[in-house]
């Protein structure tokens, strides 16, 4: 059963009570719940949520690390292995299209970069900026620099990492990879799509609760590590807003609605992504999401 949708559509509640109905174990699908790190900013079950049915792939990963879909699609692997085993029904849920795309469609098996490598191109990329690093990628490997933009950091990196690394570019890596985990063909797939404007009411209301129950503090603890800030955990939605508040550069109120803003925008690319990139969902709104379900079992 697999379980998509925007961040706070209520993925989560309906995967809870479906687990509650049908002795089903809860496998994250979001690629920042993994860490363990950010349980209060990323809005992860509650320790209460979590004893009401079994979780898995939730906080299992440190921040240092740069967790990988590849990473996530073996660990997926195994968990969907040991529900299979245990007679519990595997409940799939995130919002991270990419797992849910690699989950049934499968993925580039790229090899994995060493750490001299992408310690070389970040700092190349703090010194120089991403536009003569894109410049770099665009007579090195044309045919992937022009699907970038020359101000997108994260890929430029990634994109020269893999042909430094491999010799190769990662377009031929995406060609050769793992096969999917399931046949999507045989899961019940449901898209939560909640009102837009309620949508953002829930984003909104959401971060204020993180924030009530120690998000700063949580963002204080990591912010001390001293971690690279290209890390995935280090771009987590309010994580770079909060930030700039502890070293004095802007007030709470301001990294906060920097922080909600920054998540409206995100949903809004969750969904186009989907509407292209994952056919043969049913969307529906969140009240009507175990319904939905219901009927696909019935």
């Amino acid at each position: 059963m697999l379980i998509a949708g925007p961040t706070a559509s209520g993925k989560s509640a309906l995967a809870l009570a479906l687990a509650d109905r049908l002795g089903g174990v809860i496998l994250n699908a979001d690629s920042l719940q993994v860490y363990r790190d950010l349980r209060i900013i990323t809005a992860r079950p509650s320790l209460e949520e979590e004893a009401r049915a079994p979780h898995t792939l939730y906080g299992h990963v440190d921040a240092a690390e740069n967790y990988s879909v590849g990473r996530w699609c073996i660990d997926a692997r195994a968990a969907l292995a040991a529900a299979e085993a245990a007679g519990q029904v595997p409940i799939v849920v995130g919002g991270t299209g990419l797992y849910f795309k690699a989950l049934t469609q499968g993925l580039a098996a790229v090899p994995p970069v060493t750490p001299g490598i992408r310690a070389a191109v970040r700092a190349r990329l703090a010194a120089e900026g991403p536009q003569a690093l894109h410049a770099d990628l665009q007579r090195r490997d044309p045919a992937i620099a022009e699907r970038l933009q020359p101000a997108d950091r994260t890929r430029i990196a990634r994109a020269l990492e893999v042909i430094e690394s491999t010799g190769r570019s990662l377009l031929d890596w995406q060609r050769e990879g793992m096969p999917a985990v399931l046949d999507p063909e045989r899961a019940i797939k449901v898209f939560l799509q909640p009102d837009r404007a309620e949508l953002h009411r829930r984003i909104d209301a959401r971060f204020d609760v993180m924030l009530a129950a120690g998000a700063l503090d949580e963002v204080r603890t990591l912010d001390a590590r001293g971690l690279d800030p290209l890390l995935p955990a280090m771009k987590a939605h309010g994580v770079p807003w909060l930030r700039r508040h502890l070293r004095g550069e802007i007030g709470l109120g301001e990294a906060a609605e920097g922080g909600k803003q920054d998540t409206r925008r995100y949903t809004k690319r969750q969904l186009t992504w989907f509407r292209h990139q994952m056919p043969g969902w049913t969307w529906v709104a969140p009240e009507a999401g175990e319904r939905a379900v219901s009927e696909a079992l019935a």
